[in-house]
């Protein structure tokens, strides 16, 4: 029986912020980093798990994966595989790691790398792609991968049990939709603080070219800063000369109708487009509701993490103010655990969910986090970009519409057109704008990346940094 041997990790850090790439009001120079971590066996299975960073800190990272992974070094995979949720519970269960968290920060997302890495490893034993490992799942065996613990008040196993058994009959009609058409997207990479404004039209231009119809901007320094910006993608996105001709029974044209269920409440403009506006966490409350107030003639659909994210009474008000300007609110993508979020959802204090792969502690924390959405009728909208981060959630999206909520109508999943050359199995986007359904059944969850940009890029002596060839501007 084929045992875990050991690990590796590697620090690996991108020069994103000479770009200005990542660049939003709380992060104003970012530079795209992996904690990355490969787990082998005595057999050829090798299972690759990363967690994402902007720069400093990676290393911080790095050594709190080695922590964890120790746990599972001589574990048996197939008797890990046949309980995917007790082995979860196995790597968050050591007390005197457990003390530096509990279940939150640097730990945790440590524990996300690894649970990332031995979920892949499960499905590269099977040949098949994580999300239709998952899938492909009997609604029991779905309910044993996740963990409960601190939400039973919330969903329950058997609450879950039932939101799998309603969804079972009708996967497989599911799963050939969105092979066929795709999964919606939305395009950030217009919309960064740092860009000029002829950049983020051109940028706009082309991402209108290429499909998308829904887009994002970073928000929150300066007002006038961000209203010019606003109009300026607003003009472009709502000008019919600039859209894409859609035949009428194309799928998407009834996902594009601005009176449609697809774009109901998203303050769409006359061609269909939406517009979403994110502040990475800069304002208190207060500020919040007067400073998006002031942005309601750009028409976003949501705010996106306007305060700080374990502010679920504050996320709270914010929707209650802005909710007679037509606008909603979006957080989740530094809710660190299960337990903010099961309480975003008993607050009514978001409008969208918006997990992220390795800010909670792996697959089967976002499990739970999927169950709970659903109960609660909130799409969830992952957030991306990074590096990895797109590759990783495509395969939640598809685990969501095909076994879980069973809808994708209102749902878009982030895409940032940053660093996937560096993967073996890269994410893509077909003429719609839309994700590709990952399909290689060796790739797993499609994290491996190649060992020629580890070597480049690992810091603090890959080749890149050592040879001095480029600095960025924190590191």
């Amino acid at each position: 029986m084929p045992r875990i041997t050991h690990f590796e990790i590697h620090d690996v850090r991108f020069p994103t912020s000479l770009t200005g790439d990542g660049s939003d009001a709380m992060n104003v120079d970012c530079d795209y980093s992996s904690a990355y971590v490969s787990l082998f066996t005595d057999s050829n299975l090798v299972g690759h798990g990363m967690t994402f960073t902007i720069g400093r800190g990676n290393d911080i990272v790095c050594q709190a994966i080695k922590q964890v992974a120790n746990r599972i070094v001589n574990k048996e995979i197939e008797s890990l595989f046949a309980d995917m949720g007790k082995a979860w519970d196995h790597l968050v269960a050591d007390p005197q790691l457990r003390w530096i968290g509990p279940e939150k920060g640097v730990i945790h997302i440590a524990t996300g790398a690894v649970d990332n890495a031995l979920w892949d490893l499960y499905a590269r034993a099977r040949q098949k792609t994580l999300w239709k490992l998952l899938v492909d799942m009997s609604p029991e065996e779905l309910v044993k991968s996740a963990t409960f613990r601190y939400i039973t008040d919330v969903i329950t196993p058997d609450e879950a049990l039932a939101i799998l058994k309603a969804k079972e009959a009708t996967k497989k009609e599911r799963e050939a939709i969105v092979r066929s058409q795709g999964y919606p997207a939305y395009v950030t990479s217009a919309g960064w603080i740092g860009y000029s404004d002829e950049k983020i039209a051109r940028l706009t231009k082309e991402a209108i070219h290429a499909g998308f119809n829904h887009f994002k901007m970073k928000v929150g320094a300066e007002l006038a800063d961000d209203l010019r910006r606003g109009r300026l993608i607003r003009s472009i996105i709502d000008d019919p000369q600039w859209q894409r001709d859609l035949p009428p029974d194309d799928p998407e044209s009834a996902r594009r109708l601005p009176d449609g269920p697809a774009l109901a409440g998203k303050n769409a403009g006359p061609t269909g487009a939406v517009l979403m506006i994110d502040a990475n966490q800069v304002w208190d409350v207060q500020q919040a509701m007067d400073y998006v107030s002031s942005l309601a003639e750009i028409k976003p659909w949501f705010i996106e993490e306007p305060t700080a994210p374990d502010d679920i009474l504050g996320h709270a008000a914010i929707r209650r103010a802005l909710k007679p300007l037509g606008i909603g609110v979006a957080t989740g993508e530094h809710a660190h655990n299960r337990m903010v979020f099961k309480q975003l959802f008993q607050a009514d204090a978001i409008d969208v969910c918006q997990i992220d792969s390795c800010r909670l502690a792996g697959v089967s924390e976002v499990l739970s986090v999927l169950f709970m959405a659903t109960k609660f009728g909130v799409p969830v909208c992952p957030h991306a970009g990074g590096v990895g981060l797109c590759e990783y959630v495509i395969h939640l999206s598809l685990i969501d519409y095909i076994a879980v909520s069973g809808t994708m109508e209102r749902n878009v999943l982030e895409y940032v057109d940053h660093l996937h050359e560096h993967f073996l199995y890269p994410c893509s986007i077909n003429e719609r704008g839309r994700y590709n359904v990952p399909n290689n059944p060796v790739e797993g969850y499609s994290i491996e990346m190649y060992q020629s940009s580890i070597a480049k890029y690992e810091w603090p002596n890959g080749s890149y940094w050592a040879l001095g060839k480029g600095r960025c501007r924190i590191l």
